[in-house]
Protein backbone atom coordinates (compact mmCIF):
# COMPACT_ATOMS: atom_id res chain seq x y z
CA UNK A 1 0.00 0.00 0.00
CA UNK A 2 0.83 3.84 -0.85
CA UNK A 3 0.01 7.17 -0.76
CA UNK A 4 0.17 9.68 -3.07
CA UNK A 5 0.82 13.49 -2.00
CA UNK A 6 0.57 16.50 -4.23
CA UNK A 7 1.69 19.97 -3.17
CA UNK A 8 -0.60 22.70 -3.68
CA UNK A 9 2.17 25.88 -3.57
CA UNK A 10 -0.17 28.98 -3.77
CA UNK A 11 -1.37 30.68 -0.60
CA UNK A 12 -3.21 34.28 -0.19
CA UNK A 13 -0.68 35.71 2.02
CA UNK A 14 2.69 34.22 4.11
CA UNK A 15 2.45 33.36 7.56
CA UNK A 16 4.79 34.38 9.70
CA UNK A 17 5.70 31.04 10.90
CA UNK A 18 5.98 29.06 8.20
CA UNK A 19 8.76 28.23 5.90
CA UNK A 20 7.06 25.87 3.76
CA UNK A 21 7.35 26.29 -0.01
CA UNK A 22 4.76 28.67 -1.54
CA UNK A 23 3.61 31.16 -3.50
CA UNK A 24 1.23 34.39 -3.01
CA UNK A 25 0.27 34.98 -6.72
CA UNK A 26 -1.78 32.98 -8.51
CA UNK A 27 -0.86 33.96 -12.03
CA UNK A 28 0.99 30.02 -12.80
CA UNK A 29 -2.27 28.66 -11.03
CA UNK A 30 -3.62 27.12 -14.58
CA UNK A 31 -0.13 26.38 -15.48
CA UNK A 32 0.74 24.23 -12.46
CA UNK A 33 -2.31 21.78 -12.18
CA UNK A 34 -1.88 21.04 -15.60
CA UNK A 35 1.84 20.12 -14.63
CA UNK A 36 0.81 18.13 -11.23
CA UNK A 37 -1.69 16.42 -13.95
CA UNK A 38 1.09 15.32 -16.49
CA UNK A 39 3.92 14.66 -13.50
CA UNK A 40 1.17 11.99 -12.45
CA UNK A 41 1.33 10.70 -15.96
CA UNK A 42 5.28 10.86 -16.18
CA UNK A 43 5.72 8.99 -12.69
CA UNK A 44 2.96 6.71 -12.83
CA UNK A 45 5.40 3.43 -13.50
CA UNK A 46 6.86 4.38 -9.63
CA UNK A 47 4.12 2.72 -7.69
CA UNK A 48 3.01 0.43 -10.71
CA UNK A 49 3.20 -2.50 -8.11
CA UNK A 50 1.26 -0.88 -5.63
CA UNK A 51 -2.37 0.04 -4.39
CA UNK A 52 -2.51 3.73 -3.65
CA UNK A 53 -4.86 3.97 -0.32
CA UNK A 54 -4.23 7.31 0.38
CA UNK A 55 -4.32 10.84 -1.47
CA UNK A 56 -3.36 14.14 0.42
CA UNK A 57 -3.46 17.57 -1.00
CA UNK A 58 -0.96 19.63 1.25
CA UNK A 59 0.48 23.34 0.95
CA UNK A 60 0.54 25.78 0.38
CA UNK A 61 -3.68 26.10 0.50
CA UNK A 62 -4.81 23.21 -1.49
CA UNK A 63 -8.57 25.31 -1.00
CA UNK A 64 -7.58 27.80 -3.27
CA UNK A 65 -8.11 25.13 -6.24
CA UNK A 66 -11.83 25.59 -7.70
CA UNK A 67 -13.44 21.85 -7.22
CA UNK A 68 -12.93 21.05 -10.78
CA UNK A 69 -9.46 21.31 -10.39
CA UNK A 70 -9.77 19.02 -7.37
CA UNK A 71 -11.30 16.86 -9.51
CA UNK A 72 -8.96 16.74 -12.53
CA UNK A 73 -6.08 15.59 -10.06
CA UNK A 74 -8.04 13.21 -8.52
CA UNK A 75 -9.28 11.68 -12.02
CA UNK A 76 -6.13 11.32 -12.88
CA UNK A 77 -4.66 9.61 -10.05
CA UNK A 78 -7.26 7.18 -10.26
CA UNK A 79 -6.19 7.18 -14.19
CA UNK A 80 -2.90 6.06 -13.74
CA UNK A 81 -2.47 4.51 -10.33
CA UNK A 82 -4.23 1.23 -9.39
CA UNK A 83 -6.49 3.01 -6.31
CA UNK A 84 -8.27 1.11 -3.10
CA UNK A 85 -11.86 1.41 -2.63
CA UNK A 86 -12.55 4.32 -0.74
CA UNK A 87 -9.31 5.40 -0.34
CA UNK A 88 -8.61 8.03 2.22
CA UNK A 89 -8.81 11.28 0.30
CA UNK A 90 -7.53 14.50 2.77
CA UNK A 91 -7.53 18.77 1.73
CA UNK A 92 -5.93 20.72 3.71
CA UNK A 93 -8.26 24.08 3.62
CA UNK A 94 -8.62 27.24 5.47
CA UNK A 95 -11.58 28.47 7.43
CA UNK A 96 -12.04 31.67 5.00
CA UNK A 97 -12.07 29.16 1.81
CA UNK A 98 -14.95 27.11 3.45
CA UNK A 99 -18.22 28.78 2.00
CA UNK A 100 -21.57 26.94 2.48
CA UNK A 101 -22.02 25.31 -0.70
CA UNK A 102 -18.57 24.09 -1.28
CA UNK A 103 -18.81 20.96 1.12
CA UNK A 104 -21.13 18.67 -0.88
CA UNK A 105 -18.35 19.93 -4.11
CA UNK A 106 -15.66 18.40 -2.40
CA UNK A 107 -17.81 15.11 -1.00
CA UNK A 108 -18.40 14.96 -4.95
CA UNK A 109 -15.08 14.95 -5.76
CA UNK A 110 -14.30 11.94 -3.55
CA UNK A 111 -12.61 14.43 -0.56
CA UNK A 112 -13.36 12.32 2.40
CA UNK A 113 -10.88 14.34 4.98
CA UNK A 114 -10.79 17.40 5.89
CA UNK A 115 -7.23 19.17 7.04
CA UNK A 116 -8.26 22.79 8.61
CA UNK A 117 -5.91 25.03 9.53
CA UNK A 118 -8.04 26.64 12.31
CA UNK A 119 -4.77 27.83 14.29
CA UNK A 120 -6.13 29.27 16.67
CA UNK A 121 -9.83 30.84 17.89
CA UNK A 122 -8.98 33.94 19.19
CA UNK A 123 -8.37 37.43 17.07
CA UNK A 124 -5.05 38.90 18.04
CA UNK A 125 -3.56 35.36 17.93
CA UNK A 126 -4.48 35.17 13.99
CA UNK A 127 -3.25 39.02 13.44
CA UNK A 128 -0.16 38.07 14.84
CA UNK A 129 0.19 34.74 12.79
CA UNK A 130 -0.59 37.00 9.66
CA UNK A 131 -3.42 34.32 8.92
CA UNK A 132 -5.71 34.85 6.37
CA UNK A 133 -8.93 34.41 8.34
CA UNK A 134 -10.19 35.53 10.98
CA UNK A 135 -11.83 34.09 14.47
CA UNK A 136 -15.07 34.10 13.28
CA UNK A 137 -14.87 32.47 10.09
CA UNK A 138 -12.69 29.52 11.72
CA UNK A 139 -15.75 28.77 13.92
CA UNK A 140 -18.42 29.36 11.39
CA UNK A 141 -16.68 26.97 8.92
CA UNK A 142 -16.56 24.01 11.81
CA UNK A 143 -19.99 24.51 12.56
CA UNK A 144 -20.77 23.76 8.38
CA UNK A 145 -17.63 21.48 8.06
CA UNK A 146 -19.12 19.19 10.71
CA UNK A 147 -22.72 18.60 9.02
CA UNK A 148 -20.99 17.35 6.23
CA UNK A 149 -17.56 15.72 7.42
CA UNK A 150 -17.59 13.24 10.02
CA UNK A 151 -13.61 12.69 9.76
CA UNK A 152 -12.13 16.36 10.13
CA UNK A 153 -8.56 17.32 11.67
CA UNK A 154 -8.00 20.53 12.85
CA UNK A 155 -4.58 22.75 13.58
CA UNK A 156 -4.17 24.82 16.67
CA UNK A 157 -0.49 26.03 17.80
CA UNK A 158 0.46 25.99 21.31
CA UNK A 159 3.72 27.76 23.25
CA UNK A 160 2.48 31.14 22.12
CA UNK A 161 4.64 33.91 23.63
CA UNK A 162 2.30 35.53 26.73
CA UNK A 163 -0.55 32.72 25.77
CA UNK A 164 -1.56 31.83 29.37
CA UNK A 165 -2.77 28.33 30.17
CA UNK A 166 -5.98 29.64 30.42
CA UNK A 167 -6.59 31.02 27.27
CA UNK A 168 -4.74 27.98 25.70
CA UNK A 169 -7.25 25.64 27.62
CA UNK A 170 -10.13 27.79 25.89
CA UNK A 171 -8.78 26.85 22.53
CA UNK A 172 -9.07 23.34 23.77
CA UNK A 173 -12.56 23.32 24.61
CA UNK A 174 -13.79 25.04 21.61
CA UNK A 175 -12.26 22.59 19.19
CA UNK A 176 -13.79 19.70 22.02
CA UNK A 177 -17.07 21.23 21.34
CA UNK A 178 -17.31 21.70 18.11
CA UNK A 179 -16.84 17.16 17.91
CA UNK A 180 -13.85 16.71 15.71
CA UNK A 181 -12.08 13.27 15.95
CA UNK A 182 -8.88 14.91 15.29
CA UNK A 183 -6.22 16.93 16.31
CA UNK A 184 -2.76 18.29 15.37
CA UNK A 185 -1.03 20.64 17.56
CA UNK A 186 2.11 21.95 17.06
CA UNK A 187 4.70 24.27 19.31
CA UNK A 188 5.47 27.41 17.79
CA UNK A 189 8.71 27.29 15.93
CA UNK A 190 11.66 29.94 14.59
CA UNK A 191 12.37 28.87 11.42
CA UNK A 192 15.30 30.23 9.93
CA UNK A 193 15.25 33.55 7.18
CA UNK A 194 10.68 33.37 8.23
CA UNK A 195 9.40 36.71 9.07
CA UNK A 196 8.73 35.57 12.57
CA UNK A 197 12.80 34.69 13.30
CA UNK A 198 13.22 38.65 11.70
CA UNK A 199 10.53 40.04 14.04
CA UNK A 200 12.36 38.13 17.09
CA UNK A 201 15.68 38.87 16.26
CA UNK A 202 15.02 42.91 15.79
CA UNK A 203 13.02 42.70 18.95
CA UNK A 204 9.50 43.23 17.46
CA UNK A 205 8.50 39.69 19.03
CA UNK A 206 8.80 38.12 21.77
CA UNK A 207 11.11 35.00 22.32
CA UNK A 208 10.00 31.67 22.24
CA UNK A 209 9.05 30.11 25.65
CA UNK A 210 10.30 26.55 26.35
CA UNK A 211 9.11 26.27 29.31
CA UNK A 212 6.04 27.79 28.47
CA UNK A 213 5.41 25.81 25.13
CA UNK A 214 5.96 22.29 27.55
CA UNK A 215 2.90 23.67 29.97
CA UNK A 216 0.81 23.96 27.18
CA UNK A 217 1.72 20.54 25.85
CA UNK A 218 1.27 18.73 28.92
CA UNK A 219 -2.26 20.44 29.15
CA UNK A 220 -3.15 19.02 25.72
CA UNK A 221 -1.76 15.45 26.12
CA UNK A 222 -4.15 15.76 29.76
CA UNK A 223 -7.09 17.32 28.55
CA UNK A 224 -7.14 15.37 24.99
CA UNK A 225 -6.86 11.93 26.92
CA UNK A 226 -9.96 12.93 28.88
CA UNK A 227 -12.04 13.52 25.90
CA UNK A 228 -11.27 9.91 24.41
CA UNK A 229 -8.05 10.92 22.23
CA UNK A 230 -5.05 8.86 21.41
CA UNK A 231 -2.30 10.10 21.76
CA UNK A 232 -0.71 8.37 18.45
CA UNK A 233 2.23 10.64 17.35
CA UNK A 234 3.63 13.32 19.23
CA UNK A 235 1.31 15.94 17.34
CA UNK A 236 -1.13 14.31 16.43
CA UNK A 237 -4.14 13.29 18.38
CA UNK A 238 -7.19 11.02 17.02
CA UNK A 239 -10.15 9.42 18.47
CA UNK A 240 -10.68 5.65 17.46
CA UNK A 241 -10.26 4.40 13.92
CA UNK A 242 -9.87 8.33 13.08
CA UNK A 243 -5.70 8.00 12.92
CA UNK A 244 -4.69 10.26 9.60
CA UNK A 245 -4.09 6.90 7.11
CA UNK A 246 -1.59 8.95 5.04
CA UNK A 247 0.73 10.72 7.96
CA UNK A 248 0.82 7.25 9.44
CA UNK A 249 2.10 5.64 6.68
CA UNK A 250 4.88 8.41 6.40
CA UNK A 251 5.78 7.25 10.00
CA UNK A 252 5.61 3.14 9.83
CA UNK A 253 7.92 3.76 6.39
CA UNK A 254 5.35 2.82 3.33
CA UNK A 255 6.62 4.23 -0.24
CA UNK A 256 4.81 7.43 -1.33
CA UNK A 257 4.74 9.60 -4.05
CA UNK A 258 5.30 13.32 -3.68
CA UNK A 259 3.85 15.47 -6.85
CA UNK A 260 4.43 19.06 -7.78
CA UNK A 261 7.28 21.56 -6.72
CA UNK A 262 9.35 20.85 -3.30
CA UNK A 263 7.18 17.55 -3.22
CA UNK A 264 9.62 14.59 -1.65
CA UNK A 265 9.05 10.78 -2.66
CA UNK A 266 10.07 8.00 -0.82
CA UNK A 267 10.28 4.34 -2.09
CA UNK A 268 12.02 2.45 1.46
CA UNK A 269 15.90 2.80 0.38
CA UNK A 270 15.87 6.47 -1.61
CA UNK A 271 14.26 9.58 -1.46
CA UNK A 272 13.45 12.10 -4.38
CA UNK A 273 12.28 15.83 -3.81
CA UNK A 274 11.34 18.45 -6.87
CA UNK A 275 12.36 21.60 -7.21
CA UNK A 276 10.84 24.44 -4.41
CA UNK A 277 10.29 26.84 -7.68
CA UNK A 278 6.79 26.99 -9.61
CA UNK A 279 8.34 28.36 -12.65
CA UNK A 280 11.31 25.99 -12.88
CA UNK A 281 9.02 23.12 -12.06
CA UNK A 282 6.44 23.72 -14.29
CA UNK A 283 8.65 24.76 -17.59
CA UNK A 284 10.15 21.37 -16.77
CA UNK A 285 7.07 19.37 -17.06
CA UNK A 286 6.49 20.70 -19.94
CA UNK A 287 9.25 19.39 -21.35
CA UNK A 288 8.90 15.75 -20.24
CA UNK A 289 11.79 16.09 -17.89
CA UNK A 290 11.54 15.52 -14.19
CA UNK A 291 12.42 18.01 -11.81
CA UNK A 292 13.77 16.11 -9.04
CA UNK A 293 16.93 15.39 -7.09
CA UNK A 294 17.38 11.94 -5.52
CA UNK A 295 19.25 10.32 -2.98
CA UNK A 296 20.15 6.77 -1.95
CA UNK A 297 20.19 6.17 2.01
CA UNK A 298 22.47 4.60 3.32
CA UNK A 299 22.12 1.85 6.07
CA UNK A 300 22.75 4.57 8.73
CA UNK A 301 20.39 6.73 7.42
CA UNK A 302 17.22 4.05 7.21
CA UNK A 303 18.62 3.26 10.99
CA UNK A 304 18.14 6.94 11.69
CA UNK A 305 15.26 7.51 10.11
CA UNK A 306 13.53 4.99 11.77
CA UNK A 307 14.43 5.57 15.44
CA UNK A 308 13.34 9.16 14.94
CA UNK A 309 9.98 7.87 13.15
CA UNK A 310 9.73 5.67 15.74
CA UNK A 311 9.72 7.14 19.01
CA UNK A 312 7.45 10.10 17.78
CA UNK A 313 4.34 7.20 17.58
CA UNK A 314 3.22 4.68 19.99
CA UNK A 315 3.77 2.29 18.11
CA UNK A 316 7.43 2.60 19.03
CA UNK A 317 10.83 1.33 17.95
CA UNK A 318 10.94 -2.93 17.81
CA UNK A 319 14.00 -4.09 18.46
CA UNK A 320 13.33 -7.12 16.21
CA UNK A 321 12.96 -5.40 13.63
CA UNK A 322 16.41 -3.20 14.35
CA UNK A 323 18.25 -6.64 14.77
CA UNK A 324 16.34 -8.31 11.50
CA UNK A 325 16.92 -5.04 9.10
CA UNK A 326 20.09 -3.68 10.54
CA UNK A 327 22.06 -6.68 12.23
CA UNK A 328 23.23 -7.26 15.97
CA UNK A 329 25.89 -4.44 16.36
CA UNK A 330 22.91 -1.75 15.60
CA UNK A 331 20.87 -3.35 18.39
CA UNK A 332 23.95 -3.15 20.75
CA UNK A 333 24.47 0.84 19.83
CA UNK A 334 20.48 1.03 20.44
CA UNK A 335 20.59 -0.51 24.15
CA UNK A 336 24.02 1.08 25.14
CA UNK A 337 23.10 4.89 23.46
CA UNK A 338 19.58 4.25 25.82
CA UNK A 339 21.00 3.72 29.44
CA UNK A 340 21.03 7.48 29.94
CA UNK A 341 17.81 8.01 29.11
CA UNK A 342 15.76 4.93 30.50
CA UNK A 343 17.66 5.78 33.96
CA UNK A 344 16.56 9.70 33.34
CA UNK A 345 12.71 8.15 32.83
CA UNK A 346 12.47 9.41 29.22
CA UNK A 347 12.51 6.52 27.45
CA UNK A 348 11.07 2.62 28.47
CA UNK A 349 11.31 -0.95 26.86
CA UNK A 350 7.83 -2.51 27.15
CA UNK A 351 6.78 -5.57 25.79
CA UNK A 352 4.16 -6.08 23.30
CA UNK A 353 2.70 -8.42 20.76
CA UNK A 354 2.80 -8.03 16.77
CA UNK A 355 -0.08 -8.88 14.59
CA UNK A 356 0.58 -12.30 15.09
CA UNK A 357 0.29 -12.20 18.60
CA UNK A 358 3.86 -13.13 18.78
CA UNK A 359 5.80 -11.04 21.90
CA UNK A 360 8.15 -8.44 21.63
CA UNK A 361 10.03 -5.85 22.47
CA UNK A 362 9.52 -1.84 21.71
CA UNK A 363 11.29 1.23 22.67
CA UNK A 364 9.06 4.47 23.61
CA UNK A 365 9.27 7.15 24.79
CA UNK A 366 7.42 8.19 28.51
CA UNK A 367 4.82 10.93 29.06
CA UNK A 368 8.13 13.08 30.75
CA UNK A 369 9.99 12.19 27.23
CA UNK A 370 7.45 13.43 24.91
CA UNK A 371 8.18 16.59 24.40
CA UNK A 372 11.81 15.89 24.24
CA UNK A 373 11.84 13.01 21.66
CA UNK A 374 13.78 14.68 18.87
CA UNK A 375 16.76 16.03 20.71
CA UNK A 376 16.50 11.93 22.47
CA UNK A 377 16.63 10.39 18.90
CA UNK A 378 18.75 12.46 17.29
CA UNK A 379 21.32 11.30 20.47
CA UNK A 380 20.66 7.62 19.55
CA UNK A 381 21.44 8.20 15.54
CA UNK A 382 24.90 6.09 14.12
CA UNK A 383 26.29 9.11 12.21
CA UNK A 384 28.12 8.36 8.91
Amino acid sequence: MSGIYIHIPFCKQACFYCDFHFSTSLKKKDALVHALIKELELRKEVLVNHKIETIYFGGGTPSLLTDNELQLLIDSVYKNYSVINNPEITLEANPDDLTDNIFEKYRAAGINRLSIGIQSFFEDDLKNMNRAHNAEEAKTCLKVATEYFDNITIDLIYGIPNMSLEKWNKNLEMAFGYGVNHISSYALTVEPKTALDAFIKKGNYPPIDEALALEHFNHLVDKTNEQGYVHYEISNFGKPNYFSKHNTSYWQGKPYLGIGPSAHSFNGNQRSWNVSNNSKYIEAIQNNELPSTLETLSKEDQYNEYIMTGLRTIWGVSLNKIEQSFGNDYLLHLKTSTEKFINEGLLTFSKDFDENQDRMETLKTTQKGKFLVDGIASELFILN
